[in-house]
């Protein structure tokens, strides 16, 4: 493939990739599949249900088009390839580009399909309508569903593509293409997965996300997980009337502090570590009195008569995690992103030390 071709390709895939999973640059943009076709979407707060119908349906419709503008950019990238006779094309690009046309036709009539008969044949409409009393229909459902969507005590979180919505009767998951919705009376939530970031890339914080599995006791309601940072967890459980089983027996780090304690163990254990004298014992922590002490002060950030860290003389007194604690109630609350790059006074002599001084007892 010559420059030019190879040039759009990774241009092109770049801006594919980008506006099927926009980045905030994208969205402040404007160039996202809600914006390009607002107009026909309509308002999200005015009409919800209907609002996300269209929006699915127009964003399955607008990516399955992206094939077909990669075929016709090629057209000009490589003009020896004659892509613009398709005929003349080789043998690999008219599969490419029957799969390219093919690709949104089908699209087209499954949405044209989807919104016959004011959007009844849509599976959203069909999972809301197992919700409808015998004598109303899945309108009635649905205005019920944007009316405690416009209230303001609704619990929302989550990126665009994966926003989680709690009113006081609905719990919804909105992505890219679908709208999973399910009734709380209905439904049993269980605790699945918990992964633990030590530092996330826009916030320099540590989190604990967890995925919570929602199923519903009707068999016609497909199943969907939610996705949520554990800071978080509390207010979720406030919004539902339903328990939440811990199946996986997930320890869920429901504040900052906690979650700070859990990267700052994990970072201490990178540490160079501190070998006690033969002829010293280890007393139990003087702050939990549960575990013996375990953690010696050492600089080990810089040379010892540079920096603002200063040499630690006590012996071992303090647990890994009862230190992590004294760290983390020194910081500035308002700003967490500072806590792992601080310096704190030592609980017992006042001596200044970072992370880095922090080492484990073996």
């Amino acid at each position: 493939m010559e420059s030019p071709a190879a040039t759009f390709t990774l241009a092109y895939v770049v801006l594919a990739v980008c506006f099927v999973f926009p980045p905030n640059e994208f969205h402040l943009a404007g160039l996202t599949v809600q914006n390009l076709l607002g107009g026909w979407l309509g308002s999200e707060d005015a009409a919800f249900v209907q609002y996300h119908l269209r929006r699915g349906t127009g964003t399955l419709v607008a990516h399955t088009l992206l094939p077909l503008g990669y075929y016709a950019g090629m057209c000009f990238a490589a003009p020896e390839k004659h892509l613009c006779s398709v005929y003349q094309a080789p043998e690999s690009w008219k599969v490419f580009f029957l799969l390219a046309v093919l690709a949104p036709t089908i699209a087209g009539i499954l949405a044209y399909y989807w919104s016959q008969n004011g959007w009844s044949n849509h599976p959203l409409v069909r999972t809301i309508s197992l919700y409808a009393l015998p004598q109303s229909g899945w309108r009635a459902v649905a205005s019920s569903i944007n009316t405690e969507f416009r209230r303001i005590d609704k619990f929302a979180t989550g990126a665009p593509g994966a926003r989680v919505i709690v009113t006081d009767t609905w719990i919804m998951k909105v992505t890219t293409y679908c709208l999973h919705i399910a009734q709380q009376r209905d439904i049993h939530l269980t605790v699945v997965d918990s992964r633990q970031h030590e530092l996330l890339p826009d916030s320099n914080m540590p989190a604990q996300f967890l995925t919570i599995r929602v199923t519903s006791i009707n068999p016609h309601v497909k199943a969907f997980d939610i996705r949520l940072n554990s800071i978080e967890y509390g207010e979720l459980r406030e919004k539902l009337h339903a328990p939440i089983r811990n199946a996986a027996n997930v320890v869920i780090h429901q504040t900052l502090s906690d979650l700070f304690v859990e990267t700052f163990t994990s970072l201490a254990e990178m540490n160079q570590t501190y070998s006690v004298p033969s002829n010293q014992e280890l007393e139990p922590c003087i702050g939990c009195m549960q575990t013996n002490a375990n953690v010696k002060l050492l600089k080990n950030c810089q040379e010892p008569n540079e920096g603002e860290c200063q040499q630690c003389y006590c012996r071992p007194m303090w647990c890994l995690t009862c230190m992590g604690k004294w760290f983390a109630s020194r910081q500035d609350q308002q700003h967490p992103e500072t806590w792992l790059s601080s310096h704190v006074p030592c609980p017992t002599c006042q001596s200044k030390f970072c992370m880095l001084d922090v080492c484990i007892v073996r």
